[in-house]
């Protein structure tokens, strides 16, 4: 799954691969927004991203693209 997250006061977005499902992120982002703490999540190669709840600007869930190459119409 890939997630975008949208950072206040950041020029560019994060990009997070995960194997979580879709119900999963949301539910820690809802956590995360209604605790006021982090949001947390490990990518695929174990690797962590935490941001602050009250600085997230927005987060897309949605499915990840792999292997595209060349022109599509």
């Amino acid at each position: 799954m890939e997630v975008k997250i949208g950072v206040q006061n950041a020029a560019r977005e994060l990009t997070v691969e995960t194997d979580e499902s879709t119900d999963a992120i949301e539910k820690l982002v809802t956590e995360a927004i209604a605790g006021g703490g982090v949001l947390s999540l490990t990518d695929t190669k174990g690797q962590r991203t935490v941001v602050p709840a009250d600085k997230l600007a927005y987060v897309h869930i949605g499915r990840s693209v792999v292997g595209q190459v060349g022109f599509r119409s």
